[in-house]
């Protein structure tokens, strides 16, 4: 029974009067601490940075803010001047690599979309108002007579089917068939 847990000898009101002192005291430190951090801040700002002082009058202030503003203004300018030249330098570096890509024969092949469109749509795309041929394939075909070959000739000559076999139904027209082709 003596390893099990001892009960403490405290009581519980005790502990909380104790407990609250504790966080008095912890209270206090940290005050103290905050105190000493703000005295330390305005120690080292006054020792390394000296005050601004500004013996101008209102109208000097808006006069310097104004010239400030011109400067800014002037700097923008440049910024926006320097962005357009660079943006125009790549373009140039661009086009230029692909002209050496071009000269080499080594072509970098760019990832290409499926488009559906006509032939029309296409050359109308490409040649713009000038396109005025209607693509038809089939109109520029050439047309080809067909020669009549004797097979063609036997099978008119021969003509219905049907004609064929009530002549040749019976012996009559069996008989004719072995005369015919002897």
């Amino acid at each position: 029974m003596g390893d099990e847990q001892k009960k403490s000898k405290v009581s519980a009101t005790r502990r909380n009067q104790l407990k609250s002192l504790m966080l008095q005291v912890a209270k206090s430190l940290l005050e103290k601490e905050e105190t000493e951090r703000e005295t330390e801040k305005a120690t080292y700002l006054a020792e390394h940075c000296p005050p601004l002082e500004m013996g101008y009058s209102m109208q000097d202030l808006q006069e310097l803010c104004k010239q400030l503003h011109a400067k800014i203004d002037v700097v923008d300018e440049e910024r926006y001047d320097m962005e357009q030249k660079v943006l125009k330098s790549t373009k140039d570096v661009e086009e230029l690599n692909q002209r050496v890509f071009d000269l080499k024969g080594k072509f970098k092949r760019p990832p290409l979309r499926r488009v559906r469109m006509s032939a029309d749509a296409m050359l109308r795309a490409l040649l713009g108002s000038k396109h005025k041929v209607n693509l038809d394939l089939r109109a520029n075909l050439k047309q080809v007579k067909k020669e009549d070959t004797e097979k063609e000739k036997d099978l008119r000559d021969v003509g219905d089917w049907r004609k064929n076999i009530e002549e040749k139904a019976g012996m009559e027209g069996r008989k004719k068939m072995f005369e015919t082709e002897g």
